[in-house]
C-alpha cells in the first residue's frame, strides 16, 4: 500500500460523503443565513453588524457540534465492525492509522469551516472572514483530536461526547471564570478562596483559550492583529500534537 495515511484519510472523508454528512451541512448553511436575516430586520441600528455576530457564533456552535458527532461515531463504528483489526492486520503500524484517520478528518472540518463561513462575506470583509474561518479551522481541528483521545482512551461514545463538550465548553468561559474569581466583590484573602483561585489558573493553563479563537469582534470591527492569528495557529499545532500524543500512546496499549 503507497502511502497509507493519505489511502485511510481518502476513505475518512469519503465515508464523511457518503453519510451525507453535507446534507445537514447545507440546510445549516441556509437556515442560518436566513436566522441572521431575520434577527437583522428586528435590530433598529447596527443591523449588519448583529447579523454578522449572531451567524459567526452560530456557525462556530454548530460546527463544533457537527464534526465532533461524526469523529465520535464514524470512529467508533470501525471497531464494532472489526474494520480496525482487518487495516491492523496489514503490515502497517498504529501510527498510521490515527494520522490517516486525524488527516481525513481535518480534511472535512476544513469543507464544514468553508461552507459555514459562506454568509459572513455578507456582512464582513472578505480578509477578516479569511482569517475567522483559519481560526475555526484551527479550533475544529483541536476539537478532532480530543475527540479521538476521549474516543480510543473510553471506548463509549456517549461518554465520549459528554467529556468532550464539557472540555470546550470549559474552554470557552475559562476566562470568564478567571475573572469571576479574582473579582474585587469576593473575599480573596481568605486561604479557602486563594486555593480555588489558583487550581482555576491551573486548569486554565492547561486548557486551549478558545476565547481568543474565532471572535465576532474580528468580522464585526476588524480588530483581529497578527499575533493573536499567530497565537491561535501555535496553539492549535501544539494542542494537536500533544492530544496525538496521548491518542497514540493509548492505542498502542489497546489489545485489539
Amino acid at each position: 500500500m503507497k502511502y497509507p495515511v493519505l489511502v485511510i484519510a481518502r476513505y475518512s472523508f469519503l465515508e464523511a460523503v457518503r453519510s451525507r454528512v453535507f446534507l445537514a451541512v447545507l440546510p445549516g448553511v441556509i437556515i442560518l443565513f436566513g436566522l441572521s436575516q431575520f434577527i437583522g430586520e428586528l435590530s433598529v441600528t447596527e443591523s449588519t453588524e448583529i447579523q454578522g455576530a449572531v451567524t459567526a457564533y452560530l456557525v462556530r456552535i454548530v460546527s463544533v457540534f457537527i464534526i465532533c458527532l461524526f469523529v465520535v461515531t464514524s470512529t467508533l463504528r470501525e471497531f464494532n465492525e472489526k474494520a480496525v483489526d482487518i487495516i491492523f492486520a496489514l503490515p502497517i503500524p498504529r501510527y498510521v492509522y490515527y494520522l490517516g484517520k486525524l488527516s481525513g478528518f481535518i480534511m472535512l472540518a476544513i469543507v464544514i469551516s468553508i461552507l459555514f463561513s459562506l454568509p459572513l462575506f455578507l456582512y464582513a470583509d472578505t480578509i477578516s472572514v479569511l482569517l475567522w474561518m483559519l481560526s475555526l479551522v484551527c479550533e475544529l481541528m483541536i476539537m478532532t483530536s480530543l475527540c479521538l483521545l476521549f474516543l480510543l482512551t473510553l471506548a463509549n461514545a456517549t461518554v465520549a461526547l459528554c467529556f468532550v463538550f464539557a472540555f470546550y465548553v470549559l474552554a470557552r468561559t475559562i476566562s470568564t471564570i478567571q475573572l469571576i474569581a479574582i473579582s474585587p466583590v469576593i473575599e480573596a484573602t481568605t486561604l479557602s478562596q486563594q486555593f480555588i483561585t489558583g487550581i482555576i489558573d491551573v486548569i486554565a493553563y492547561l486548557l486551549p483559550d478558545f476565547a481568543r479563537f474565532t471572535q465576532t469582534g474580528w468580522l464585526v470591527y476588524g480588530t483581529i492583529s497578527p499575533e493573536n492569528m499567530f497565537y491561535v495557529i501555535f496553539q492549535a499545532l501544539v494542542y494537536v500534537l500533544l492530544l496525538s500524543a496521548a491518542a497514540m500512546f493509548d492505542l498502542y496499549r489497546k489489545e485489539l
